[in-house]
């Protein structure tokens, strides 16, 4: 595993920002009202494992991460996809749409609609995620040993939207 710290420092002090007018389509949220915006800081988890044509690759297993909002912990972010608070409240997402980040280095940008849910704090009501704002989470190294893990840190902004009554 590699050392995440300097980048969590890094990354830590960046300002949140949520620029509507400058996402792609593949992952808009229109009509839909921002409930909150927390910045992950965590890995993207690859196993290696072999493709159809019996090559290893690096296959993506899972996203670990610590959610932040205005420097505090407010929760995580895991397999599934799935986001807890520490309110209790929780989602599980399913990819609706995609684009790709501006750095081949960056995981892609992602609309998730919320596929189950529970709790009845922040998160509650919440209908769309947008991951975006991405940063790192992509490796060039090679997968040279079957079941080999690599962790990959990342940072992303989750905006949690919910529809218009």
């Amino acid at each position: 595993m590699r050392p995440m710290l300097p980048l969590m420092l890094a990354f830590s002090i960046l300002p949140l920002h949520v620029a509507a007018a400058e996402l792609p389509d593949a992952i808009a949220a229109p009509g839909e009202i921002l409930v909150a915006t927390a910045q992950a800081v965590g890995a993207q988890v690859y196993e290696c494992r072999f493709d159809t044509a019996g090559n290893l690759i690096w296959h993506f297993r899972e996203p670990i991460a610590t959610l932040f909002i205005d420097g505090k912990t407010v929760g995580r972010h895991y397999a599934g996809p799935n986001w807890e608070m520490t309110d209790g409240s929780a989602v599980s997402g399913k990819v609706a749409g995609y684009a790709s980040a501006a750095n081949p280095r960056d995981i892609p940008l992602l609309k998730l609609d919320v596929a189950l849910q529970r709790g009845a704090g922040q998160l509650a009501g919440v209908t769309t995620i947008q991951r975006i704002n991405t940063r790192g989470g992509v490796s060039d190294e090679t997968c040279e040993s079957f079941g080999a893990f690599l962790s990959v840190p990342y940072t992303a902004d989750y905006a949690f939207y919910r529809r218009r009554d």
